[in-house]
């Protein structure tokens, strides 16, 4: 249990502005170490006027020099020898099942001694060596060493005071250096305004180009142009009287109902009839026995000429094809020497169980060390366990019970 303890007031400052009203002074780091330079316009470079060398250029390498033609003719095509193959089937070992043995390995036998489970006959005590070791004891609060949260106010006033109010010496401002403006001063000398092109360009008088197309000789007739033609002549315009309008005179309807009666349907008898068979007229041809002549001006004038197909333009080839039957005897065949082969000694152990004659040493620090204890009945199992007192039941049904502890007579 803890008194009620009031919560740290807060040191933080408050948001308010603070007006300075002192000076403020205009010198900045850079203006109190930059320090002016007369500017010096660098010297331009004046290139040298390029002379042109006496003498020839000697195109000469040593490549050329040194290189010798010489005539090179096609390299010989050097075969093999003939040989004659045996033909019959290949009976060989290789030397991996040579060397490599299956071997008789015998399954190992198991060392490990043959245990039978045996129940036990007494009852569990469902006890554990914690519950053995451990003893119960009372809980004592440690004494905490945190230090308290309350603020130390400090009496002595605060010193404001810093480096740079130590250090600080205020100066002077200098005036502002003003660089004068630079007066437009023309020059008295005539511009010169002579390029390469008017140098170099003479404006020699010369004869204009002969065009080389014909001249077109136009045909031409003094006669006035008649612009009647044949249709003009033939259809000439004529008056076309506008049409009459016949005049429809006005509806006036009848008196009386109507009869919607008619002969049709008073006179009308109904008779089987068949479809009328329809008269169609023969048609008259005309058979001409003359051939007819499929003959224009454009066949004529246009006749079909045989062309062929230009075949593929190949190169002749310079190596000619071989003749005769191939021979299937490579450079491996024809120079395989075979020789008797000699089985390699295996030096891998043998796989034999190593045995013993001294008898196992069964010790360990479990065995040495282990110290049997006796095994405790949890009071849980009693109805009323000795050395407690029954407390309180709770609403699950579970039973708490108290531990009596025994008074200590004070001396």
């Amino acid at each position: 249990m803890y008194d009620n303890v009031l919560p740290p007031q807060s040191l933080k400052p408050k948001q308010e502005i603070r007006a300075c009203h002192g000076k403020m002074e205009g010198i900045t780091t850079f203006k109190s170490d930059y320090c002016p330079y007369e500017i010096v316009k660098q010297p331009r470079h004046v290139p040298e006027e390029y002379k042109p060398k006496q003498g020839k250029i000697d195109l000469g390498t040593t490549y050329k020099r040194d290189f010798n033609s010489y005539k090179v003719q096609p390299v010989a095509i050097v075969r093999p020898l003939e040989r004659q193959v045996k033909k019959g089937k290949l009976d060989t070992v290789p030397t991996y099942k040579d060397d490599y043995r299956a071997w008789d390995l015998h399954k190992s036998e198991l060392y490990k001694p043959e245990r039978t489970y045996h129940p036990h006959t007494v009852k569990f005590g469902n006890s554990t060596t914690f519950q053995d070791d451990f003893v119960p004891q009372e809980i004592k609060p440690r004494q905490s060493f945190k230090p308290s949260s309350v603020v130390k106010r400090s009496t002595a006033p605060f010193n404001g005071i810093t480096s740079h109010r130590l250090d600080y010496i205020p100066h002077q401002l200098e005036l502002k250096f003003e660089r004068p403006k630079e007066v437009y001063k023309p020059t008295d000398q005539r511009f010169e305004d002579l390029t390469t092109h008017r140098c170099d360009f003479q404006g020699l008088i010369g004869e204009t180009a002969k065009l080389c197309r014909p001249v077109h000789t136009r045909v031409t007739q003094n006669a006035r142009f008649e612009g009647s033609t044949e249709f003009r002549e033939s259809f000439q315009p004529w008056e076309i009287p506008p049409p009459e309008v016949k005049k429809v005179p006005e509806y006036v309807p009848p008196t009386g109902s109507m009869l919607l009666n008619s002969t049709s349907h008073l006179d009308y008898v109904p008779y089987q009839a068949n479809h009328v068979v329809p008269i169609r007229p023969v048609s008259q041809k005309r058979s001409n026995n003359f051939p007819f002549q499929g003959k224009s001006t454009m066949k004529e004038d246009f006749p079909a000429w045989e062309s062929c197909r230009q075949g593929l333009i190949k190169k002749q080839q310079q190596i000619p094809n071989p003749s005769g039957k191939f021979d299937g005897l490579s450079t491996f065949r024809s120079h395989y020497v075979p020789h008797e082969l000699i089985p390699t000694e295996s030096c891998k152990p043998l796989n034999i169980a190593f045995k013993s004659s001294v008898p196992f040493d069964d010790v360990t620090t479990y065995s040495v060390e282990y110290t049997p204890k006796r095994q405790e009945i949890c009071p849980a199992s009693y109805p009323s366990p000795p050395g407690y007192i029954f407390d309180n039941t709770n609403s699950q049904g579970h039973k708490f019970f108290r531990k009596i502890i025994p008074a200590v007579k004070a001396f």
